[in-house]
C-alpha cells in the first residue's frame, strides 16, 4: 500500500462537480493499493498516518500530530501511484490491486483512521475527481507498507 501524504491547510475533491469532501488543516492522503496488500498493510499505513509528527509545536520544531493540532485527512483513491514507468513510455499497473479488492482495502484504510478518532473525508473510488489542496510548508511524505522506499 503506497501513500503521497501532503500536509495541508485545506483540501477538497470534487466529482462531476459536486464536492464529495472537504478538510482545513491536515492531511490529504493519495493512496495507492497493491496486489499483494492485506489488513495488515491498511492497519500499519493508518497508525503511521495517525501518528506522523509533522505539524509545528510551538517552537516551530514539527513535533506535532493530527490529534494535537485538530486536524483532519482527506483521502482519495490513486491507483497510478502503483504505476510502474521502468520500462518504456507507457506506466504497467499490473502490481495496482484489482478494483474489488482495493476498494475493499481503501473503505477499510477510510476506518481504521476513523478508529483513531481522526475526522476524515473522502474522494469517490474509481471516479474522475479533481483535488485541489494548499500544501503546507511544502511536506510531502511517501510511505509505503511494503518499505520500498
Amino acid at each position: 500500500m503506497r501513500a503521497v501524504i501532503q500536509r495541508v491547510s485545506s483540501g477538497a475533491v470534487t466529482v462531476d462537480g459536486k464536492l464529495t469532501g472537504r478538510i482545513g488543516v491536515g492531511f490529504v492522503v493519495l493512496l495507492g493499493v497493491a496486489n499483494v496488500d492485506t489488513q495488515e498493510d491498511v492497519i500499519w499505513l493508518a497508525g503511521k498516518v495517525a501518528d506522523l509528527r509533522v505539524f509545528d509545536d510551538d517552537d516551530g520544531r514539527m513535533n506535532l500530530a493530527l490529534k494535537d493540532v485538530g486536524g483532519a485527512v482527506l483521502v482519495v483513491s490513486q491507483f497510478t501511484l502503483l504505476g510502474d514507468c521502468r520500462k518504456g513510455r507507457r506506466p504497467g499497473f499490473v502490481a495496482a490491486a484489482p478494483p474489488e479488492k482495493a476498494s475493499s482495502l481503501y473503505q477499510s484504510f477510510v476506518a481504521e483512521l476513523r478508529a483513531h478518532e481522526l475526522k476524515v473525508e473522502t474522494g469517490q473510488f474509481q471516479a474522475q475527481m479533481t483535488v485541489s489542496l494548499t500544501n503546507d510548508g511544502p511536506v510531502t511524505l511517501l510511505l509505503d507498507s511494503h518499505k520500498a522506499f
